[in-house]
C-alpha cells in the first residue's frame, strides 16, 4: 500500500490514564465448566446512550481476564476519577454490550449490561450511575439475571455474541443461532429462548424436526436497525451471509459472498468477521465489511467491502452488488474497525508494539493516516533511534559547555518535563519505572508522589543521586536508559483496544488499556510537515500562487530538513530549554553554538564525552564518522543553496518566500463573539491538549526556520549573498521569527505547565480573598475546577479557559455532552491560539498586550511561578532593541508586565526559594519594580492592577513625581511585608530621592501642595524605614548614617534608642564601643540610653549594659566613669543575690567579682589623687535603692549595729574599699561553689562568720586573705587563734562529729596571698589552689602548714594550738614538730633551762601538767635538767652568771602536788611513785648544782 497522508493526530483525554476502580465482586450459582466460548482478548468498545449523551466504554485485559471495566463519561463533564471494575468467578468472552434501561424497575438502574464467560454463562446487569458503587462490595443479586446457556442449547461451541435491548443473540459452531431475550422475559417463560431458522413452519420442538441444509460455523453477528427494524446480519465460515428479522424472526437475505480475482493468495482464506454500517436512507447502499484472515500467517488479512442494495416496500428486501474493494492489511493483525455510510477506519498492528490507524472511504478513494501516539512519544523521549540520545549528548556538551556548573541541571530539566508533559505522562509507566529502581516503593506511597509534579520531579531525581550519577555523560546516559525503560512500559500499558465512534458529530477516538484519546484534524502547516511536498499539493493548501515560488519553498524546506538532520531533534529541545528557563542557560548563547555546530562539527568536549563512555577506539570511530558526516553535510548545503539562488535568479525572492511561509506560521487573528464561560471538562481538556501540539509542532518549525537563515547568514559571503539581503535576514526577518517562536512558546507553555496548588501559594491576605474563599455563591463549578490546581492534568491554560469567549460554535462544540468532531478541534484550537495572542477582537497591536492581561489572569489565581516564567520570556524578547521600543512606546503595557513580573518573583523568593536563588529573586524584583515605575504611562497602565497587587492608587496625585513617590513607597511597604529588608531599604532611599523631586516641582508650581504631609515628617519617616531595613541587615554603618540624617529629632532619638536595644540583643555591642561609629553630638544621648537600658534590664541579661558602659566608657578613657559604672553593676549584682538558686548564686558572684576587679584596674590608670569614685556624681544607685527592672527581687532588710554603717550610702569609693568588696567577695564566690550560703555583709560580726565557713569547707588560704585584710594587731591575733583553734580541732580524730580526711576540697577562683611582712593586699588576688594545697595529705600536714606560716604575725599560736589538742583529747599525742616549735624557741635554749622566746618548753610544760600529762611533763623536765647538767665546759662559765638559768619552779611544784594528790586517791599509785622519785632525783642533783653554781657565782662577784 502507497504512504498514506497523515490526516489527524491523537489527542489524550488527561485523567483517564488515573482512574480509581472500585473492585465490585459479582457471584455465580453456576458450577465452573470446560471453555465453550471464545477466549478472553485484550478488547474494549464503546457506546454512545441518551440525548444528552453519555459514553459507556468496556475493556477487558487479557492479562486479567475475569475483569470488566466500566467508565461512564460525558464531554460536558470533567474525566471521572473513578470507574466500576465488575470481578467474575470465571474467565470473559471478549464481548459487552451496553445500552439504556428502558423497561422501569425500583431499582434506580439507568442502563442494561450484557457480559458471557468463556463457560457460556452469560449475565445481564442493571447499572446504576458507574460512579454510586463502592470498592470492596458484591454486585446485588436483584439487579443481576444469570443463565447458564448449557441448560438450554443441545450441542456446543459458541463461536460468535452480540446483543440488544433485551435479546441477546449467540452463534454456534454448527451454524445455529439462538436468542434469549434477556432482560424481556424471565427464565421460565415460553418464547424466552428461540432459534432463527429456515423452517419456520414446521415446529419448534428442538431435536424433532430437522434443521435444513447444514451450513458453517457462525463468524460474525452484527444487530443493525434499518427501517425501525432490528435486523440480523450473520456470516458464517462458508461465505454465507444471511439477514435476519428479529421481531418476525424470518429470514430476509440469504447471500454467499465468494472472493474476487484481486484478492490474490488470499482464495481460501477464513472469513473471519463482519462490520454492517447504519443504514443512511438518503444513500443507499449500506457498506458491509468482512474480514478475510488467511491460513497462512505469510499472506496477512485483508478486508473485503461489499454494497449491501436494500429497498423499502411491504418488507425490505437486501441485494449484494457483485463488485467489491480489497484493503491488503500487509502486516501486523487486525484489532478493530469502526465503519459509517461513507468512511472507514481501521486499526491494526503494525509491528511490535507498533499500531497503524488509517481511515478511507468505502471507494477506497480518499485514505489518510491517523497519527497515533507511540511516535510522538517516542520523538519526545529520543526513543526513534538508537542515535537519538547519543545526539542529545552531543548537542548539549557542545551548546552547553560554558555553563559546566549547571550542565547536569540543565539536561535533567529537559527530561522531567518532557516526561510529566501531558500526554506523555501515564502513571502506570512511570510507577513501573521507578519500581524498576526503588523496588520498595508501594502502590499507595506512589499515589502520593503523584499528586504533585514537585514531589514527583524530587523522586525521579533522588533516584538519579542514588545510583551515583554525578558528571555530565552519566547525568544523560542515566535519563537515556531511564527514558527507554519508562517507553517500554508506556507501550504496554498503551496497548490500543479498540475505535471510538460517534456518528452523530464524526467524532473519532482510541480506546487503550489504559486511557482514552480522541482524534483531531491536522492545522495546515501540519500537512506540509508530516506530508510530501506533492501529497502538500494534493491538500488543497495553498501558500503560494506562483508555481517556481512553490518549488523554491520546497527546496527551502528540503534545505531545513537537512539542517534538522545534522543537529538532530535533540536541538530544538536544547533551544526551547533555554528560552522557559533562561536562569540556567540564556538562548542568546544556544543558537551560536549550534551554529558552530553545522559549521565545525562538535566540540571536544562532545568527544571527551564519548571517550569517557564508549572507550577511545569507539570514540575514535565515531568522530571520523561523524566529521566525514558534517562535510558531507557542507559540500550537499553550498550545492544546494547555489542552486537555490540560481532557481530563484536572486536571493531576494527566496527571501520573499521565506517571508510569505513565515506569515503562514503566525496565528490567526479570529473575533471572538461570545461571553466567556467557565467551562472546564472533556473538551476543554481536549483543546487544551491539542492547541499545545499544534503550539509544539509551530515552535519546531519557526527554530528550524530561524537555524536555516542563521546559518546564511554565516555563509552569506559563500553564496553570495549581498549586504542588503543581509541586513533583510538580520533587521526584519529574525525578529520576526523571534516573535512567532514567542507566541508559540507562551501558548505551548501555558498549554503544558501544571498548575500551582492554592495552599501552595502565599495569597494577599486580604479581605476579597478572604470572602472569596468562602464560596457564598456556591458555585459548584467553580469549587472543582479550584479543587483541581496543582494537578498535573490541569495546567495554566485550564485556567485561562475560563475567561475564553470564543466563538458561538466554539461554545457550543466546547459545552456538549458529545465528543467534537476533528475538524471543530482544530477550529477551537485556533479561536483559542488567536485569544490567547491577540485577545477577544484580535486586533492588539502586539500580542504583549493581551498576554499581560493572561498574566493578570492567571496571578489572580495564585499561579506566581507560572506568570513568572511567562514575564521573563516575554522581557527577555522585549529587551530586543526593536521590541522594547515598540513595547515601552505602548500605552504602559511594558510597565504593568515589569510591575506583575516584580511581584511575582518577590512573592516566589518568599514562598519557596532559599540562598543563592532567593537572593537573585529579590534582586529581579527591585529591578522590575523600578523599572516599571520608569516606564511611560506607568501610572495608568498599573491603575488596572489594583486588584490584584494591593497597589494604592490615591486620586489627587498631580505629578509623575508625585506617583512615583508614592510607588515607591508602596514597594517598600510590600518588601517589608515579606520580610526582604534589602528590597524595601532600596526603595526607601528612592522615595527620599523623589521627596527633593517633588519638592522642587512645587516651587516651580510656587506652592502646589503635592505632598500630603510636611517633608521633614516624610523624610524622618523614611529615614527611620531606612535605619529600620539596614538594622534588619545587620548593617550597622549604614543604620548608624540613617541616624545622624534624619531631620526629625524625636525620629533620631527613638531610632538611637532602637539601635542600642538591638545591638544589646544581638550582642554586637562591639559596633558601640570600638570608636568606628563617632556619634558625632549624640555621646551623652548614647550613654544616657545606656544608663536607662541598664537601669531597666534583667541584671542576667546575657548582653549586660553595665559591660557595654564601661567598654564605651574605657574607650574614650573615661576611667572613674568606667569604674564607676562597672562598681554600679557590682551593686546591682549584691542586691539581688539572696534571691539566688545556688548555681546562678556562683555565676553571680564570678560576675561580681569581675566587676569589682575591672573597677580597680581602671581606679590604677587614674592617678592616685584621684583614684576614687564619687558615687553620686557618677549616677551611682545607692545599694538599698530598689531596681527599677520588672522582676521580682529580694531586697536586704535594714540590719542594727555594724551592718547599719555598712549599708549607708558611699559617695567616695577609693581602691581600698574596693578590694575589701573583692577580698568578701572571693570568699563568699569559694562558699558558693562548696554548696554554702554565704552572708553578704561587710561587717565585721558577719565577715567573721564568713571566715568560720571558710574553715569548715577548707578554704583555708581564702579564710587567713579575709582575716589579713578585715582586721589588724590584737583583733588579727584573736582572729588568728580563732581560726587556728577550729583548724586544731579537725585533728583530733575522737572529737564529736570530726571528719579526718586525707585529701580536702580544692579551691576555685583567686585567692589573696600574703607575706609574713605584709598585712593587706595591692593589687589583684589569686583564687587558684596553692601548691602546697594541691600536693597536701591529711589535716596534720594542713596545721603544720599554717601554723609555721603565721606564728610569725601571733607567737602564741602554737600554745594556742596545743591547748586546743589537749583540750579537744586529752589523750593524744602532740606531734612532734608541734613540740619542737615549743623546744625550738631560742637558739640554744636548751642551755639555759625552759625559758626562750614564746612558745617555750616551759610553756609546753605547764600545758602537759594542766591536762594531766604527768608524764610527758616529767619526761620534759627531767630532758632539760639533764641538759642543763651536761653543759659542755665552754658553756659552764655562762652558766655560772647571775641570772642565766631558770625553770618553771611554780608548775614543777605544781606538778608534784597533783602526783601526791593522785596517789592518796588511790590512783595510778606506783606510776606516781616512779615519778616522784625520778623528779625528786633529778631536782636534788640540779639544787646540788645550783648551789655549787651560786657558789662560784658569788665568789667570783666578790673577786
Amino acid at each position: 500500500m502507497a504512504t498514506r497522508p497523515l490526516g489527524a493526530m491523537e489527542v489524550p483525554i488527561t485523567g483517564s490514564d488515573s482512574i480509581q476502580w472500585a473492585e465490585v465482586t459479582v457471584t455465580s450459582s453456576c458450577p465452573l465448566s470446560e471453555p465453550c466460548a471464545p477466549l478472553t482478548e485484550n478488547a474494549a468498545s464503546c457506546h454512545v446512550i441518551g440525548d444528552p449523551s453519555t459514553y459507556l466504554i468496556w475493556r477487558i485485559h487479557k492479562n486479567l481476564p475475569n475483569a470488566l471495566e466500566l467508565v461512564e463519561l460525558s464531554a460536558s463533564k470533567e474525566f471521572p476519577k473513578g470507574g466500576l471494575r465488575l470481578t467474575f468467578q470465571n474467565a470473559l468472552c471478549p464481548f459487552a454490550f451496553i445500552c439504556r434501561n428502558e423497561v422501569p424497575s425500583t431499582a434506580d438502574s439507568k442502563y442494561l449490561l450484557y457480559a458471557l464467560t468463556v463457560s457460556g454463562v452469560a449475565y445481564l446487569f442493571r447499572l446504576r450511575a458507574i460512579g454510586t458503587y463502592v470498592s470492596g462490595s458484591i454486585f446485588p443479586q436483584s439487579e443481576l439475571v444469570e443463565i447458564d446457556v448449557h441448560t438450554h442449547l443441545q450441542i456446543g461451541k459458541i463461536t460468535c455474541v452480540t446483543a440488544t435491548s433485551g435479546c441477546l443473540v449467540i452463534g454456534q459452531h454448527d451454524g445455529s443461532i439462538f436468542c434469549f431475550q434477556l432482560g424481556l422475559l424471565d427464565q421460565s417463560a415460553l418464547g424466552f429462548i428461540y432459534e432463527l431458522r429456515d423452517d419456520v413452519g414446521r415446529g419448534r420442538l428442538w431435536g424433532l424436526m430437522s434443521r435444513g441444509r447444514i451450513i458453517g460455523a457462525v463468524q460474525g453477528l452484527i444487530i443493525s436497525e434499518v427501517h425501525g427494524r432490528k435486523l440480523l446480519f450473520v456470516l458464517h465460515v462458508d461465505g454465507s451471509l444471511r439477514v435476519w428479522d428479529l421481531r418476525a424472526r424470518t429470514r430476509l437475505l440469504t447471500h454467499n459472498i465468494s472472493l474476487p480475482e484481486s484478492a490474490g493468495n488470499l482464495h481460501g482464506s477464513v472469513r473471519s468477521r463482519l462490520w454492517v454500517a447504519d443504514a443512511n436512507y438518503d444513500t443507499s447502499p449500506i457498506p458491509l465489511v468482512i474480514l478475510y484472515r488467511s491460513t497462512s500467517e505469510a499472506d496477512g488479512e485483508m478486508i473485503g467491502v461489499y454494497s449491501l442494495c436494500f429497498s423499502l416496500g411491504e418488507k425490505i428486501t437486501f441485494s449484494v452488488e457483485p463488485s467489491m474493494q480489497c484493503i491488503h492489511l500487509e502486516e501486523g493483525r487486525l484489532i478493530d474497525l469502526k465503519i459509517t455510510s461513507g468512511k472507514l477506519w481501521i486499526l491494526k498492528e503494525d509491528g511490535s508494539m507498533l499500531y497503524d490507524l488509517f481511515q478511507t472511504d468505502v471507494n477506497m478513494k480518499n485514505t489518510s493516516s491517523y497519527g497515533l501516539q507511540e511516535p510522538f512519544v517516542a520523538e519526545h523521549l529520543f526513543q526513534t533511534s538508537e542515535h537519538a540520545s547519543d545526539d542529545l549528548i552531543w548537542a548539549s556538551c557542545s551548546a552547553v559547555s560554558s555553563m559546566k556548573d549547571h550542565f547536569g541541571q540543565f539536561v535533567s530539566s529537559i527530561f522531567l518535563r518532557k516526561l510529566l508533559l501531558p500526554g506523555i505522562h501515564q502513571n502506570a509507566a512511570l510507577h513501573a519505572t521507578i519500581h524498576d529502581h526503588n523496588k520498595h516503593l508501594t502502590e499507595s506511597e506512589f499515589q502520593s508522589l503523584s499528586v504533585s509534579v514537585d514531589v514527583l520531579k524530587k523522586q525521579i531525581l533522588s533516584i538519579m543521586e542514588n545510583e551515583g550519577v554525578v558528571d555530565p555523560v552519566s547525568i544523560i546516559y542515566y535519563w537515556k536508559n531511564f527514558c527507554t525503560q519508562y517507553f517500554h512500559h508506556w507501550c504496554q500499558n498503551s496497548s490500543p483496544y479498540g475505535l471510538l465512534l460517534d456518528p452523530s458529530t464524526g467524532a473519532v477516538g482510541l480506546i487503550r488499556k489504559n486511557s482514552i484519546s480522541i482524534f483531531r484534524c491536522l492545522e495546515g502547516i501540519e500537512l506540509l510537515i508530516y506530508g510530501s511536498c506533492d501529497e502538500f499539493v494534493s491538500t488543497g493548501l495553498v501558500l503560494l500562487d506562483d508555481d517556481v515560488d512553490r518549488e523554491l519553498l520546497y527546496e527551502v524546506l528540503r534545505c531545513i530538513s537537512s539542517i534538522n538532520c545534522q543537529l538532530s531533534k535533540a536541538a530544538a529541545s536544547v533551544f526551547y530549554e533555554s528560552i522557559v528557563s533562561p536562569s540556567l542557560i540564556p538562548s542568546e548563547d544556544v543558537i551560536p553554538q549550534l551554529l558552530k555546530i553545522l559549521e565545525t562539527g562538535y566540540k571536544s568536549s562532545a568527544i571527551a564525552s564519548n571517550i569517557s563512555q564508549f572507550g577511545a577506539d569507539a570514540a575514535w570511530e565515531k568522530e571520523l564518522a561523524d566529521h566525514k558526516s558534517q562535510r558531507k553535510f557542507s559540500v550537499d548545503m553550498l550545492l544546494s543553496l547555489h542552486a537555490l539562488r540560481n532557481k530563484a535568479m536572486s536571493w531576494n525572492r527566496v527571501l520573499n518566500v521565506v517571508e510569505k511561509y513565515l506569515n503562514y506560521l503566525i496565528p490567526n487573528k479570529c473575533l471572538q463573539s461570545s461571553d466567556p464561560r467557565e467551562l472546564f471538562n472533556i473538551n476543554t481538556s481536549l483543546l487544551v491538549q491539542a492547541t499545545s501540539q499544534v503550539a509544539r509542532v509551530m515552535v519546531e518549525s519557526a527554530f528550524d526556520i530561524l537555524m536555516f537563515l542563521s546559518y546564511l547568514v554565516n555563509i552569506s559571503g559563500q553564496v553570495l549573498m549581498v549586504h542588503e539581503d543581509i541586513s533583510r535576514v538580520q533587521l526584519e526577518l529574525i525578529p520576526m521569527i523571534q516573535e512567532i517562536l514567542t507566541q508559540w512558546i507562551i501558548l505551548h507553555l501555558v498549554g503544558t505547565t501544571p498548575s500551582e496548588s492554592l495552599s501552595e501559594s502565599p495569597l494577599l491576605e486580604d479581605f476579597s480573598s478572604r470572602l472569596s474563599s468562602l464560596r457564598i455563591d456556591n458555585k459548584m463549578n467553580k469549587t472543582s475546577w479550584v479543587e483541581r490546581l496543582g494537578t498535573k492534568d490541569f495546567t495554566l491554560a485550564c485556567i485561562l479557559l475560563l475567561s475564553f469567549p470564543g466563538s458561538t460554535e466554539d461554545q457550543g462544540c466546547l459545552s456538549s455532552s458529545r465528543f467534537a468532531n476533528p475538524n471543530n478541534i482544530i477550529s477551537s484550537v485556533r479561536n483559542f491560539s488567536s485569544w490567547i495572542i491577540s485577545g477577544r477582537t484580535g486586533e492588539s497591536p502586539d500580542f504583549f498586550h493581551h498576554t499581560i492581561e493572561l498574566a493578570t489572569v492567571l496571578f489572580k489565581h495564585g499561579q506566581y511561578e507560572a506568570v513568572e516564567n511567562l514575564l521573563v520570556i516575554i522581557d527577555a524578547h522585549s529587551c530586543k532593541e526593536k521590541a522594547s521600543q515598540s513595547i515601552q512606546s505602548s500605552d504602559g503595557v511594558w510597565c504593568a508586565c515589569l510591575h506583575l513580573l516584580g511581584f511575582c518573583l518577590l512573592v516566589r523568593a518568599h514562598n519557596g526559594s532559599h540562598g543563592i536563588l532567593k537572593e537573585s529573586k529579590i534582586r529581579e524584583a527591585v529591578r522590575c519594580f523600578f523599572r516599571a515605575a520608569s516606564g511611560q504611562e506607568a501610572s495608568q497602565a498599573l491603575q488596572r492592577l489594583f486588584s490584584q497587587t494591593g497597589l494604592p492608587y490615591p486620586v489627587d496625585i498631580g505629578s509623575a513625581e508625585a506617583w512615583k513617590f508614592h510607588y515607591y513607597q508602596w514597594a517598600m511597604q510590600i518588601f517589608e511585608q515579606y520580610n526582604m529588608s534589602e528590597g524595601a531599604c532600596q526603595f526607601a532611599l528612592a522615595a527620599l530621592e523623589q521627596v527633593d523631586e517633588v519638592i522642587g516641582l512645587e516651587d516651580e508650581n510656587h506652592g502646589g501642595d503635592l505632598l500630603l504631609e510636611p517633608a521633614i515628617t516624610i523624610r524622618g519617616r523614611l529615614w527611620a524605614n531606612v535605619f529600620k531595613f539596614t538594622l534588619d541587615l545587620n548593617h550597622y554603618r549604614d543604620a548608624y548614617c540613617a541616624i545622624i540624617t534624619n531631620p526629625d529629632q524625636d525620629s533620631k532619638h527613638i531610632c538611637l534608642r532602637r539601635f542600642i536595644i538591638v545591638l544589646c540583643e544581638r550582642g554586637a555591642t562591639k559596633v558601640l564601643c570600638d570608636g568606628e561609629l563617632p556619634f558625632v553630638g549624640l555621646m551623652d544621648k548614647v550613654e544616657q540610653e545606656l544608663v536607662w537600658k541598664a537601669e531597666r534590664s534583667d541584671i542576667t541579661a546575657k548582653t549586660n549594659p553595665y559591660k557595654i558602659l564601661y567598654a564605651f566608657e574605657m574607650y574614650r578613657q573615661n576611667w572613674r566613669r568606667a569604674a564607676s559604672y562597672m562598681y554600679q553593676y557590682s551593686v546591682r549584682l549584691r542586691n539581688e543575690l539572696t534571691s539566688k538558686e545556688q548555681l546562678q548564686l556562683s555565676s553571680a558572684l564570678q560576675e561580681r567579682l569581675f566587676a569589682l576587679s575591672s573597677a580597680i584596674n581602671t581606679l590604677h590608670l587614674v592617678h592616685p589623687s584621684y583614684a576614687w569614685i564619687d558615687a553620686q556624681h557618677e549616677n551611682y544607685t545607692c545599694p538599698e535603692q530598689r531596681s527599677p527592672n520588672k522582676k521580682a527581687r529580694t531586697i536586704i532588710e535594714e540590719n542594727s549595729g555594724d551592718d547599719l554603717e555598712a549599708l549607708r550610702p558611699q559617695h567616695h569609693i577609693d581602691i581600698e574599699k574596693l578590694e575589701n568588696e573583692y577580698v568578701l567577695t572571693s570568699a563568699q564566690y569559694l562558699l558558693a561553689l562548696a554548696n554554702v550560703k554565704p552572708a553578704f555583709t561587710g561587717s565585721q560580726t558577719l565577715v567573721a562568720d564568713s571566715v568560720d565557713l571558710l574553715v569548715q569547707a577548707d578554704y583555708y588560704d581564702m579564710a587567713f586573705t579575709v582575716l589579713l585584710k578585715f582586721w589588724k594587731d590584737s583583733g588579727l591575733k584573736r582572729e588568728l587563734e580563732r581560726v587556728f583553734i577550729s583548724i586544731s580541732q579537725k585533728c583530733c580524730p575522737n572529737r564529736v562529729g570530726s571528719v579526718l580526711s586525707g585529701n580536702y576540697r580544692s579551691a576555685h577562683g583567686l585567692l589573696l596571698t600574703s607575706s609574713e611582712d605584709e598585712t593587706s593586699v595591692h593589687g589583684a588576688i589569686d583564687m587558684n589552689p596553692t601548691a602546697y594545697q594541691s600536693k597536701g595529705i591529711n589535716q596534720w600536714e594542713t596545721l603544720e602548714h599554717y601554723l609555721e606560716k603565721y606564728r610569725k604575725l601571733h607567737p602564741r599560736l602554737p600554745v594556742t594550738v596545743a591547748e586546743t589538742l589537749l583540750h579537744t583529747d586529752p589523750q593524744i599525742e602532740l606531734p612532734l614538730w608541734l613540740v619542737h616549735m615549743f623546744k625550738g624557741g631560742r637558739k640554744g635554749a636548751t642551755s639555759w633551762g625552759m625559758t626562750g622566746q614564746e612558745p617555750d618548753a616551759a610553756a609546753l610544760f605547764r600545758l602537759y601538767v594542766d591536762y594531766g600529762r604527768y608524764t610527758e611533763a616529767t619526761n620534759l623536765l627531767l630532758e632539760y635538767i639533764e641538759s642543763f647538767a651536761s653543759l659542755r665546759p665552754a658553756d659552764i662559765i655562762n652558766r655560772k652568771k647571775m641570772s642565766a638559768v631558770w625553770f618553771p619552779y611554780t608548775a614543777i611544784e605544781r606538778l608534784w602536788c597533783q602526783l601526791e594528790e593522785l596517789r592518796s586517791c588511790g590512783h595510778m599509785v606506783d606510776q606516781c611513785d616512779k615519778l616522784k622519785k625520778l623528779i625528786h632525783g633529778a631536782l636534788l642533783n640540779h639544787l646540788k648544782q645550783l648551789k655549787v653554781d651560786s657558789d662560784d657565782a658569788l665568789s667570783s662577784g666578790l673577786q
